[in-house]
């Protein structure tokens, strides 16, 4: 069918297929800030002055082509698209653009840092997302457009502008990412109009939720929160507390936790954004490329369990793992190992078999009314950082859950 007669809600559907599918992607914080390596809001947090601001402007010196790091990090963990900052609160856009000389071309680094982002990204097959906030701490205008017409005028221009350069520049762009639209609401931002002018240029982009209208879909921002009636949704995750270079948080999310968020994600039917901060010179913080490098190595053995398991079960507490499923397989993912043994209760359909998903080993168990106890385990947990089960039923893959005992029936 072409493009051109699908309904509004078919054609959200065309653009969101791939994100549906897509489960983990990289966010990436970088500007100026990363030479203070005191968080991404430094220039708001201590007042700094725009003019003493404006100053790291000429000493930024990233080496060129960092990003290509980036985008093979993000590919050996399994991640399927990244999404950069093109301009962030400090108001520094990161591209050759016509709107403001305050910009990585006419200033240093002397070079185009969002055309270098796009080459590592497509040269490793991943889909591209721009960044770009709509709050901005450096344009004159950037707070009075609230109390004054002209300023709004000039500031809406500007801001469309800049939009309408990330999508015409730069070939197909996948993913538009708009951050904080203080201090104007969807009208006067004219939101509507802007996102319209993007889809005109980018008949394949999605938009999220933030510049006051709900667009293609949500962004929950520091937790994982499913989206209602089966609307995309993805959540922005940091690393550690930060989202831009901040040497001093060692904070940092383990192994461990990541695979809980994407375990998590999957079961919502959601994706999980995780951002990396790089340094002034635009490498990975070697902690982040540690712990992603342990989450691909996990991916590339269990990956069937987090990218196709996108039917949610009831989430319920277990200390020891937790469950992913599609259709007739349920995917157990242990990720506080028992021992020998491991019993799972509520399973009321016929458990037809068990193997371990990373090799196909098979898993001896018996069933007996609502448990399914695994034996012969072997005392130490033969994956990291969860070894998960893939457990075959006959027809639907049921649970009842609560409390349970013969005298209650």
């Amino acid at each position: 069918m072409s493009d051109k007669l699908l309904t509004p809600k078919q054609d959200r559907a065309r653009r969101l297929a791939w994100f549906r599918e897509a489960r983990f992607g990289m966010f990436i914080h970088w500007g100026l800030y990363a030479q203070l390596g005191r968080h991404e809001w430094a220039m708001n947090y201590e007042q700094i002055p725009i003019e003493e601001y404006e100053k790291l402007a000429d000493t930024w010196n990233p080496k060129p082509n960092a990003a290509r790091q980036w985008a093979k990090t993000a590919k050996q963990a399994g991640m399927r698209y990244m999404v950069m900052t093109t301009k962030h609160h400090e108001g520094y856009f990161l591209w050759d653009t016509k709107m403001t000389d305050y910009n990585s071309v006419k200033r240093s680094p002397g070079r185009d840092l969002v055309a270098e982002y796009v080459e590592a990204a497509r040269a490793e097959g991943l889909k591209v997302g721009f960044y770009y906030s709509l709050m901005d701490w450096h344009h004159p205008d950037g707070a009075m457009c609230k109390v004054n017409e002209a300023a709004r005028r000039r500031f809406i221009d500007f801001t469309h502008g800049a939009v309408k350069e990330l999508c015409s520049n730069y070939g197909k762009l996948d993913i538009l990412w708009y951050d904080v639209n203080w201090p104007l609401d969807a009208e006067e931002w004219e939101s509507d109009k802007l996102c319209r002018m993007a889809k005109a240029l980018q008949p394949d982009i999605i938009i999220n939720d933030r510049s006051g209208i709900p667009e293609d879909f949500g962004t929950p921002e520091g937790h994982i929160t499913a989206a209602e009636s089966g609307r995309a949704w993805e959540a922005c995750m940091t690393f550690n507390d930060s989202w831009g270079y901040t040497p001093i948080d060692v904070n940092y999310k383990n192994a461990w936790q990541v695979h809980q968020m994407l375990r998590q994600v999957a079961i919502g039917h959601g994706n999980l954004l995780l951002n990396i901060g790089p340094t002034p010179e635009g490498d990975v913080p070697p902690e982040c490329e540690k712990i992603l490098g342990e989450v691909g190595d996990w991916m590339k053995r269990n990956g069937k369990s987090i990218y196709d398991a996108t039917d949610p079960l009831e989430d319920h507490w277990n200390v020891m793992g937790l469950f992913t499923l599609k259709g007739q397989t349920a995917y157990y993912h242990c990720h506080r190992w028992p021992g020998k043994e491991l019993a799972l209760g509520g399973i009321t359909s016929k458990v037809l078999s068990v193997k371990y998903l990373k090799d196909g080993v098979p898993v001896k168990f018996t069933q007996t009314d609502r448990r399914l106890i695994l034996h012969g385990l072997p005392e130490k947990a033969p994956d990291f950082p969860a070894t998960v089960f893939e457990i075959e039923v006959e027809g639907k893959f049921e649970r009842l859950m609560g409390c349970w005992h013969k005298n209650y029936e």
